[in-house]
């Protein structure tokens, strides 16, 4: 018997790219660089977790989680997303919706945005479905994941 979309979904999933083309020229950028690092989670009971970063961000100085400086502050938030809330899989119509109870970003909080997705196997094709405001231009998204085993 094979399994749902929502059984081959639920898991870890490590992020291998991520790439925005802007809608206007088609130009492609790689905004948490060629070797960016992230964890997308599924869980059983309806929970979705997103967390990326580009690889070598930088520790504050002074190790203190609520005083880093300014620059700091710009710095590494502007190279990290992350986010987490419900998910919704309608299996007919293959649509998969995130929705955002917390988010780094606060204008997505309350927001459920539509991902386009694909599975292949133990790889996981996640993308938005309509253009978005990324650093002052529309463009799209195309993340590709992994699975990871099982951490038993």
């Amino acid at each position: 018997m094979s399994r749902t979309l929502r059984e081959q979904l639920v898991g870890t999933w490590r992020l291998v790219s991520y790439i925005q083309t802007d809608v206007d020229s088609g130009a492609e950028d790689t905004p948490m660089g060629e070797k960016p690092e992230g964890l997308i989670m599924y869980t059983p009971d309806g929970y979705m977790s997103a967390q990326l970063g580009t690889l070598g961000r930088r520790n504050f100085k002074g190790g203190d989680l609520y005083r880093g400086t300014p620059d700091e502050y710009v710095e590494e938030g502007s190279t990290y997303m992350a986010y987490s809330g419900p998910f919704y899989l309608d299996e007919a119509k293959h649509l998969l919706q995130h929705e955002m109870e917390v988010s780094l970003f606060p204008n997505w909080k309350g927001q459920r945005q539509v991902r386009v997705f694909q599975l292949d196997g133990q790889v996981l094709h996640l993308g938005t479905d309509k253009p978005m405001k990324f650093a002052g231009g529309s463009k799209t998204a195309a993340l590709v994941w992994n699975r990871v085993k099982p951490n038993l």
